[in-house]
C-alpha cells in the first residue's frame, strides 16, 4: 500500500472527489448500518443494468451482501476511471484504502464500508481480494500498454480474478481449486471486456491488446487511434476473440461445482461475456470507433434462459 494510505482521509482533504458524485465523498460520521446498507442498495440497483438483473437470482439472503462488495468494486473503479487525473485518482485510491483498512480494524465512516463490516464478518473474507482490486485501479494510472498477454493476465489477476474469489466466499466456497476456475471466468470476461472497448480505453491512454500481438499482424497503434479496421486489426481481434474464448472454457467446470443458485448467475455473466464476443463477431471484427453491444432480444433471452435453469 502507499504511504500515503495512512494520511489524513477526511472528505475535504483532496480535491479529486469533486470529480465524482457527492455522495461518494467519505462522511465525517459514520451512517447507521441501516443507513449504509439502503446506499449500497441504491447504488447497486441504479449504476449497472447488468448487475440488477443478475441479482433477480439471487437468494435473498445474499442479496444485501452482493450489493456492499458491488458498492466498495463500483466505487474502486469509479476512483480510478472517471477522476480525470492520474495523480489525484492515485491520491484518492489511497484515502478509499486506508477506509477499508478502517473496515478491518471496525471503525469505517464510510457508508460503503459500514456495510461491507457486517458482510466481511459474517462471510470471513480477507482484506487481499479488496486490496488487490485497488491494485490494478491503481495500474491504470501508471501503465498503458502491455507487452506480452502475459502482462495482460497479470493485469487481470488484479482487475478481475478478485471479483470471483468474493463472490465465492458469499456462496461459502473457500478451496483453491473453484478460485482457479473462477480466475479462468473473470478473466475471460475481462478480456472480452477490453475488446469490446478498444477505442474507450485508448481514449484514457490505455492500449490492452498486447503489444507483441500488434507487431505479430502488422497493426501499429496509428492504426488504432485513427480507428482504421485494418484487414490486419480485424485479424488480430479475430485472434483475441478465440484467445477469450478459450479461457471462458477452461472456467465452464465451475457451475458444475457449485450450487445451482450460484450456478444460475455464473451461467448468466459467462453467456453475456460470451455475448460480446459474438457481437465482436457479427461485425467482422471491426470494434474500433463501433463499439459492439449485446442487443436488448439477446439480453433478454439469457436471462429467460437463465430463469428457466433455475426454475427447473
Amino acid at each position: 500500500m502507499s504511504s500515503t494510505a495512512s494520511a489524513d482521509p477526511r472528505p475535504s482533504s483532496l480535491p479529486g472527489w469533486s470529480s465524482l458524485p457527492p455522495e461518494y465523498a467519505i462522511p465525517e460520521r459514520a451512517p447507521s448500518p441501516e443507513d449504509a446498507a439502503a446506499y449500497c442498495r441504491r447504488l447497486a440497483q441504479s449504476h449497472y443494468e447488468n448487475f440488477s438483473v443478475a441479482s433477480w437470482f439471487l437468494p435473498k439472503r445474499l442479496r444485501q451482501h452482493f450489493f456492499n462488495v458491488y458498492a466498495y468494486c463500483r466505487i474502486s473503479d469509479d476512483l480510478g476511471d472517471e477522476v480525470g487525473d492520474a495523480n489525484a485518482s492515485l491520491q484518492l485510491l489511497d484515502q478509499w484504502e486506508a477506509e477499508l483498512e478502517a473496515c478491518y480494524r471496525g471503525s469505517p465512516r464510510h457508508p460503503v464500508f459500514v456495510a461491507l463490516a457486517e458482510t466481511v464478518q459474517k462471510f470471513d473474507i480477507p482484506q487481499q481480494p479488496f486490496a488487490d482490486l485497488l491494485t490494478a485501479f491503481r495500474r491504470d494510472q501508471t501503465i498503458g500498454r502491455y507487452p506480452a498477454f502475459t502482462d495482460v493476465l497479470a493485469y487481470c489477476r488484479y482487475s478481475a480474478n478478485p471479483v470471483g474469489h468474493l463472490v465465492l466466499y458469499l456462496c461459502g466456497y473457500r478451496n483453491p481449486e473453484r478460485q482457479a476456475l473462477s480466475d479462468y471466468t473473470c478473466t475471460a470476461l475481462q478480456l472480452a471486456n477490453f475488446w469490446q472497448d478498444v477505442t474507450l480505453d485508448y481514449a484514457k491512454g490505455r492500449i490492452y491488446l498486447p503489444l507483441e500481438d500488434l507487431a505479430r499482424y502488422g497493426v501499429s497503434e496509428d492504426d488504432v487511434a485513427k480507428q482504421r479496421n485494418t484487414p490486419a486489426f480485424c485479424e488480430l481481434m479475430a485472434f483475441e476473440v478465440a484467445r477469450a474464448r478459450e479461457w471462458f472454457n477452461k472456467g465452464l467446470l465451475l457451475v458444475q461445482k457449485v450450487n445451482r443458485e450460484l450456478a444460475v448467475d455464473l451461467e448468466l455473466f459467462s453467456r453475456g461475456g460470451q455475448e460480446i464476443l459474438n457481437a465482436i463477431e457479427r461485425q467482422q471484427y471491426a470494434v474500433l470507433g463501433r463499439r459492439p453491444v449485446i442487443s436488448k432480444p439477446r439480453k433478454l433471452a439469457l436471462v429467460a434462459r437463465a430463469a428457466l435453469g433455475r426454475w427447473l
